[in-house]
């Protein structure tokens, strides 16, 4: 066993799999001779060459082209936006080409791309953004968020693996802050498409992923010390597809739900959530499923609107008491 962070997570994830599978290269903007903006990406140059991990140009389109070329000539690339907010330069390239190309042609497009995501790093509106929601919106893309260090070498190893395209969520806000201990003889496959229960409860089911998994815990476990609440967190892990069948098995035990994510709250990912409730599972609420999600403002660049925008544990307990007492 040996302790290591959400970024060493990453970075494992992609050595194992390139020494796997010859078909797995790396490209992105500073991959390589610097080891990524973030050093993810740190000593796989040196140990597989400048042909299997390719510092590319400043466009994401071109990256996001030239692996969707690859992937259909029988290579998996996993392509790294430098941060997720700069995916919208390739856009087209994913929802319009490689999204569709299976759908058009029979042809698989088994690629990754990971998208460094999140806030509370004080990035402002360029450097901060949460945009799952828009990738999980369209057919042909799986889309992942992992929460923990083991999920985060899970999902990815997963994804690799993965004959279709797979946006790989990675909060920036973790890197370094989270830390796990993980049998390193031992391979790691997380399941993509399967919701974690990652603690038990009856009174309430809090819904989360990504960046809001562990500020959700700390408010389950705030409301059974100071309100005697038995609250069940699900990590939903996966975007698309969704775990239905595990949101309404939470929803049938609990009968009510509060979901809880850092993008946006109009057009998010709690609001697909709650439709799928809305639908399959009203005749088990006994109150109306709540959201808390950030202001729907660009992400503000100084500390003390930052903590306003983002949600945090005293707004999910807030929320959590009010839905139990409904």
């Amino acid at each position: 066993m040996a302790e290591i962070t959400y970024l060493q997570a990453i970075n494992d994830a992609m050595r194992e799999e390139m020494e796997r599978d010859p078909s797995v290269f790396l490209l992105g903007e500073d991959v390589g001779h610097y080891g990524g903006a973030f050093k993810v990406t740190k000593g796989l140059l040196d140990k597989f060459g400048e042909e299997r991990v390719i510092d590319t140009p400043i466009s994401e389109s071109a990256i996001a082209g030239a692996a969707i070329g690859a992937a259909i000539t029988g290579m998996r690339p996993i392509a790294e936006m430098q941060f997720a907010d700069f995916i919208t330069v390739a856009f087209n390239q994913l929802v319009s080409n490689a999204a569709t190309m299976h759908y058009r042609f029979g042809i698989p497009v088994p690629m990754v791309v990971r998208a460094p995501s999140g806030g509370r790093i004080h990035g402002g509106p360029f450097h901060s953004k949460n945009p799952e929601a828009w990738f999980a919106h369209q057919p042909g893309l799986k889309v992942v968020a992992p929460a923990t260090v083991y999920d985060a070498k899970g999902l990815l190893k997963s994804a690799i693996r993965d004959n279709n395209p797979v946006i790989y969520f990675e909060h920036k806000y973790y890197y370094r802050r989270l830390k796990q201990e993980i049998d390193e003889d031992k391979e790691i496959l997380v399941p993509l498409g399967q919701a974690n229960i990652v603690k038990s409860g009856d009174d309430l089911t809090i819904i989360t992923y990504g960046g809001t998994l562990h500020m959700c815990i700390e408010a389950a476990e705030q409301a059974e010390k100071e309100d005697g609440l038995d609250v069940q967190v699900m990590d939903l892990r996966t975007l698309a597809p969704l775990d239905k069948s595990a949101i309404l098995e939470s929803v049938r035990k609990t009968s009510r739900v509060v979901i809880v994510h850092e993008d946006d709250l109009t057009g998010g990912i709690g609001g697909e959530v709650a439709a799928i409730i809305a639908q399959e599972g009203f005749e088990y609420l006994d109150a109306p499923v709540r959201r808390v999600a950030s202001i729907d403002t660009p992400t503000p660049y100084s500390p003390v609107l930052e903590q306003v925008y983002y949600p945090n544990v005293s707004d999910i307990l807030n929320v959590v008491r009010e839905t139990a007492a409904f």
